[in-house]
C-alpha cells in the first residue's frame, strides 16, 4: 500500500479516521427527539450531514440562502423536516430566521454552522464588512448567540472551520483593519473568516461554562463541493486530479462534523478543534485566548452596527 493509502487508512483513538464516513462514525447512535439546525443545507457536506443525522432519527432544521433551496431538501428527509431561509450576509434574513426557528422548532440540541463561502477573489464589501467575514464568521455570530436560549441542556454548537485557519494574516485577525482597506489576499482573508470560527467557538466554550452546553469547531478535510468555485480556474482543473489523491468524498467530509455534533463520546467536551473525527492541534492564533475575547467584542459591536441600520 502507498504512503497515502496508509495515512487514508489510520484511525486515532476515537477509531475513526480520513477515510471514515458520516454513516461509519454515527453507526448505532439514535437521534430521535433531538432537533439539528445546520446552515448550508442545500449541498456538500451540510446536505450529507442533514441526510445522515436524520437517517439516525433526528428532526432537522435545514437552513439555505432561500426558502425553495432549504425546501428542496428537506423534502427527502421526512415530514418532520424544517426548512428555513438564512442568507448569512444579510441581517434581516438571518433575523426572521431566528423567529421562524423559535416559532417552528422549540429547542435546538445542535446548532451546526455549515454554511460558508471561499477565497473571493476580489475584495467585496457588504454592509461595511469584508464579505468572507461577514458571512462565515458575523452571520454564523450573530445566529447563534440569538438562538442561545434555545439551545437545550446539553446542546451542541459546532463550528466548521478549516485548516486553512492557517493562512490568517500576522497577527490572526486584523481588528484594526477587518475592511482589508490594504493589502487584500483572497487566501488571508478567508483563513481570517476560519480562524474566527474557531476562536468563536473556544471563546462561546467559557461562557458555556457551568451548564452542560459545548461548543467546539473542526475542520472537515479537503473537499471538492461548489465551495471551490471562486478559486483560480487553473486549481479548480485540477481538482479531479488532487481528488484521486488526497480529497476526501462527500461523505467522508460530513464525518466530522457528523461526530462532533452527535456522538455521545463528546458529552461534555467543550472549546476543542477537531480533525479526522479526533482532537487536533490548532495554529497558535486559535489557542489566544486575548485574542478570541477581543474578537467577541468586536463581533458584538459589529452586530451592534448592523441591527441599526
Amino acid at each position: 500500500m502507498s504512503l497515502w493509502g496508509l495515512i487514508k487508512g489510520k484511525r486515532g483513538p476515537s477509531g475513526f479516521g480520513f477515510a471514515s464516513t458520516a454513516e461509519e462514525v454515527t453507526a448505532g447512535l439514535d437521534l430521535s427527539g433531538k432537533t439539528v439546525l445546520i446552515t448550508g443545507v442545500n449541498s456538500g457536506i451540510g446536505q450529507e450531514t442533514a441526510r445522515v443525522l436524520a437517517l439516525r432519527g433526528a428532526r432537522v432544521v435545514g437552513a439555505a440562502r432561500s426558502v425553495d433551496k432549504a425546501t428542496e431538501v428537506c423534502a427527502a428527509l421526512g415530514p418532520s423536516a424544517i426548512p428555513v431561509a438564512c442568507e448569512l450576509s444579510e441581517p434581516t434574513s438571518i433575523r426572521a430566521c431566528v423567529d421562524e426557528v423559535e416559532a417552528k422548532a422549540g429547542s435546538l440540541d445542535v446548532i451546526l454552522c455549515n454554511a460558508g463561502i471561499m477565497m473571493l477573489p476580489e475584495l467585496t464589501l457588504k454592509h461595511g464588512q469584508e464579505l468572507q467575514f461577514l458571512t462565515n464568521h458575523v452571520g454564523h455570530f450573530m445566529l447563534v448567540t440569538r438562538l442561545l436560549e434555545r439551545l437545550a441542556d446539553g446542546g451542541r454548537v459546532v463550528m466548521v472551520s478549516s485548516s486553512a485557519h492557517g493562512w490568517a494574516p500576522p497577527g490572526g485577525v486584523r481588528l484594526d483593519d477587518l475592511t482589508w482597506s490594504s493589502g487584500y489576499s483572497p487566501s488571508r482573508a478567508y483563513g481570517q473568516s476560519k480562524l474566527a470560527n474557531i476562536l468563536f467557538a473556544r471563546a462561546l466554550a467559557r461562557r458555556l461554562q457551568g451548564t452542560k452546553k459545548t461548543a467546539n469547531a473542526l475542520h472537515p478535510g479537503a473537499i471538492a463541493t461548489n465551495l471551490v468555485r471562486h478559486m483560480n480556474p487553473f486549481v479548480r482543473a485540477a481538482m479531479p486530479l488532487a481528488a484521486a489523491v488526497a480529497l476526501k468524498s462527500i461523505p467522508q467530509g460530513a464525518a466530522t462534523q457528523s461526530y462532533v455534533a452527535a456522538h455521545s463520546a463528546l458529552e461534555g467536551v467543550s472549546g476543542e478543534y477537531f480533525s479526522d473525527c479526533n482532537l487536533a492541534k490548532s495554529s497558535r492564533y486559535a489557542r489566544d485566548e486575548g485574542l478570541a475575547e477581543r474578537l467577541w467584542e468586536a463581533s458584538e459591536e459589529i452586530v451592534e452596527r448592523l441591527d441599526r441600520a
